[in-house]
């Protein structure tokens, strides 16, 4: 039976943690052989899929300032980190025959693209996978805000955010028995019940442009895939 896709064009965001594994820092190689070959079966399906990667499992911008450090040079530590595990996933995505391309807000030409809007979108067309890296290239945004922005730009139909529960709840499952998970929620619910779903400035910019947000839990096998055939447990985020 063939598979149906509900969405054709997709911005995957994982967040740097994500590909740590069960380390405590770094890159986990089995973590990104695994996401790359759920990103390559959703690609097989015909689907245009982008993607944004934080850099916590590397440095973190408002670690760095916390301890001290000058916010702006932190958070362009932060974004480098970003570039560094695009460039990770970049090659575990080629090892299973996906074409892809790294675009960077920050001009680093000996290893990414600069990131041109039209250049993406042609790539998307062209059936590369595109990882956007270097958050937005501005210092006091984050790789949230740098998920919705480049998802609007390249008109994808929904920013899922992978995370290691399966949707948004009233309060941490880990901690309590009792946590009722949310099928779905407007992004003022989001934003006045302070869900952490994603920080203000991504949500607010997905509100006023109708761009929907899936939680969903990429620990799963197959559930890359599942969301984008719209059958994965889930809590999207929209406006009635």
């Amino acid at each position: 039976m063939k598979t149906e896709l509900k969405y054709r064009r997709v911005l995957l965001k994982l967040s740097g943690e994500a590909l740590m594994g069960d380390r405590g820092y770094g890159l986990d190689v089995p973590t990104l052989q695994q996401i790359a070959r759920e990103v390559a079966e959703v690609h097989g399906l015909g689907c245009q899929v982008s993607l944004v990667i934080g850099g916590g499992n590397i440095f973190r911008g408002l670690k760095g300032a916390a301890a001290g450090m000058d916010r702006t040079t932190a958070d362009q530590m932060g974004m480098l980190a970003t570039v560094m595990n695009a460039l990770a996933m970049q090659d575990a995505l080629e090892k299973v025959n996906v074409p892809t391309r790294v675009m960077s807000a920050l001009e680093m030409r000996n290893v990414a693209e600069m990131y041109i809007r039209r250049r993406a979108e042609r790539h998307l067309e062209k059936g590369r996978v595109v990882i956007f890296a270097a958050g937005t290239g501005n210092p006091y945004f984050t790789t949230d805000t740098a998920a919705a922005l480049r998802a609007l730009e390249i008109h994808a139909e929904v920013v899922m955010k992978g995370t290691k529960v399966d949707g948004v709840y009233n309060k941490d499952p880990k901690k309590h028995a009792d946590a009722v998970r949310y099928e779905t929620l407007t992004y003022n619910e989001v934003l006045t019940l302070d869900l952490g779903v994603m920080d203000a400035t991504s949500v607010s910019l997905c509100k006023e442009n109708g761009l929907p947000i899936m939680v969903f839990d990429m620990t799963i096998a197959g559930n890359i895939t599942k969301a984008v055939c719209g059958t994965v447990t889930s809590t999207l985020v929209r406006d009635p």
